[in-house]
């Protein structure tokens, strides 16, 4: 991760950075694709309670969430993805934007790849982000991106395993 800045605006950032998830789940890949592709059971684990969330799951359709909260609770958040391209069973791709208060936090590019491992599905999650002007962190977004994979987990009935 090296940043790189615009010498004529110090304001001004730019943050690369790319990291890869791994989890393993107890279901087929078709079930556990399933669980990423059907708007209902996909906010069950993705959007948490006082979150708008809306699936188009299709190549060029848009998935959004925000968050609105309370003034003295940080900023709103909104995410827009679109996916780019999907292989049933097999990976979906998609980009996204994240938005604090209307100003661009991040855009990202996203892989995840569903593979048959034993009786279940090994998930890999591979995120190459643009951070701007330090209004997200890569950390953070690692960390909450680990923190709905193991959402998911839930809707299987069994803890995900790294």
């Amino acid at each position: 991760m090296t940043p790189t800045s615009d010498p004529s605006d110090s304001d001004h950032s730019v943050l690369h950075s790319t990291f890869t998830l791994e989890r393993r789940y107890p279901a087929p890949p078709s079930r556990v694709f399933a669980a990423w592709s059907d708007p209902a059971e996909k906010a069950t684990w993705f959007a948490g309670a006082g979150v708008e969330h809306a699936l188009d799951f299709r190549v060029g359709g848009r998935e959004t969430v925000h968050c609105r909260r309370r003034p003295d609770a940080g900023p709103d958040l909104a995410v827009v993805s679109v996916y780019q391209h999907i292989d049933p069973d097999e990976r979906i791709v998609y980009t996204s934007t994240l938005s604090a208060d209307d100003e661009l936090a991040t855009v990202s590019l996203t892989t995840v790849e569903f593979s048959a491992e034993g009786d279940g599905t090994r998930l890999v999650l591979t995120e190459q982000g643009t951070f701007l002007d330090g209004r997200e962190h890569p950390d953070w977004r690692e960390q909450g991106t680990a923190e709905w994979l193991t959402a998911l987990a839930t809707v299987f009935d069994a803890p995900a395993h790294t």
